[in-house]
C-alpha cells in the first residue's frame, strides 16, 4: 500500500510540473552590457549595467526572459576626462535617453524559438523612454552564460541627435540611428 502511494504521489508530482518554467536569475556582477554608437567621423563605446534579469528555462528550453537596465549607468569607455564626462552627460541628457524621466530600460522576451542546440531566435518586447518596440535578435546559451548581439534603431525611441530620420544635411555631424549591445549574461 505505501508503495502504490509513493508511486502515485511521483506520478502526480511529474504530471503537474510538465511544462512548467523555471526563472533563472541572472548574476548581474559577472553580466555586462558594450553599447557600440557609431558616426560618420568615428564612433563610442562604453558599458551600461543590469538592474536585474531573468532567463525563463522549460525542459532545458529557452522560452522567456525579461531584464531591466539601469540608465542612469550609461558609463563611455574610450574617451577620458572632460571629454568622457560631457559624453556622459550627453547621453544622459533629453537628447539621447532622458534618464532624470526615465531612469530605466526594459526588455521582456516573447517568443523564442530554437534554431539549434543552444541557438535561439528571440523576440522581445524592448521599451526605452517609455516607448516599446519589438527587437529580434539571436542568443546563445552555453554552459551558464548566454549571450547576444542586439541592434537598435534608436529613432524608434524617440532620440534624434543628429539622426537622419529626423534631420537633413547632417553631412559629418551624422550619428547613426542603429546601436550595438553587445550582452553577456551570467548565471
Amino acid at each position: 500500500m505505501k508503495k502504490t502511494i509513493s508511486t502515485i504521489v511521483v506520478v502526480l508530482f511529474t504530471i503537474s510540473s510538465w511544462g512548467q518554467s523555471t526563472l533563472i536569475p541572472i548574476n548581474i556582477e559577472m553580466s555586462s552590457i558594450h553599447w557600440v554608437g557609431k558616426k560618420v567621423t568615428g564612433q563610442h563605446d562604453g558599458i551600461i549595467n543590469l538592474i536585474s534579469g531573468a532567463l525563463e528555462i522549460n525542459e532545458g528550453i529557452l522560452v522567456g526572459g525579461q531584464f531591466e537596465v539601469d540608465m542612469t549607468s550609461i558609463t563611455v569607455q574610450d574617451l577620458s576626462g572632460e571629454y568622457k564626462e560631457k559624453l556622459e552627460g550627453h547621453l544622459k541628457s533629453d537628447d539621447f535617453f532622458a534618464v532624470e524621466s526615465f531612469p530605466t530600460a526594459s526588455l521582456v522576451i516573447t517568443q523564442a524559438e530554437k534554431k539549434m542546440e543552444n541557438h535561439y531566435a528571440v523576440t522581445a518586447d524592448l521599451s526605452v523612454r517609455g516607448i516599446t518596440h519589438a527587437v529580434n535578435f539571436e542568443m546563445h546559451l552555453v554552459d551558464n552564460s548566454a549571450s547576444s548581439k542586439v541592434i537598435i534603431d534608436r529613432s524608434k525611441y524617440n532620440v534624434k541627435f543628429r539622426s537622419g530620420s529626423f534631420f537633413e544635411n547632417l553631412g559629418d555631424n551624422l550619428i547613426y540611428d542603429d546601436f550595438e549591445l553587445d550582452v553577456v549574461l551570467k548565471f
